[in-house]
């Protein structure tokens, strides 16, 4: 038997031209569908843009996430409060503020085994995911679910 750790992750970048609303739904459907594989993420409450309201709740809890790591003092009080917020992707609250803040932070990250396999940045417009095949077949079916473009993603980094 093969496990997930052994297993090939092909590369899937998002496409140009999507709308906003299923930028957004791309983020999530895609930490949705990665979140059991996922040991270390991070998160920087930063974003090029305003923040919409409707994500404003998240931003303070991740803000309240970066006090509480200086707090335990696993956080240097030194360090930028807003950068590489680290994320426990098991706790429901913490996994909400991700799902929330992804789709519009400079930056957020999560990793498996050494290997990063979610990378979010340039306040949405860039996304970079590394799945197994049966993470593919889910989430392509969850897309397909929400009426997002089959076309969301491909295999092939954009030229900038």
């Amino acid at each position: 038997m093969t496990s997930e750790a052994d297993e090939q992750r092909r590369d899937l970048f998002l496409r140009d031209g999507l709308e906003a609303a299923d930028v957004v739904r791309v983020h999530h459907e895609a930490l949705r569908v990665l979140r059991d594989s996922i040991e270390t993420a991070h998160v920087d409450a930063y974003s090029d843009i305003a923040w919409p309201p409707e994500v404003a709740p998240a931003y303070e809890q991740v803000l309240s996430m970066a006090s509480n790591e200086v707090a335990e003092g696993v956080r240097s009080a030194k360090s930028d409060p807003g950068m590489g917020i680290d994320v426990d992707v098991r706790d429901d609250t913490q996994f909400d503020v991700l799902l929330a803040l992804a789709p519009y932070t400079i930056h957020a990250e999560a990793w498996r085994q050494g290997r990063e396999i979610f990378s979010a940045s340039h306040t949405g417009t860039s996304l970079w995911i590394a799945v197994t095949s049966e993470q593919e077949v889910r989430l392509m079916s969850r897309l397909n679910a929400l009426g997002v473009p089959q076309t969301a993603f491909t295999a092939q980094p954009r030229r900038r």
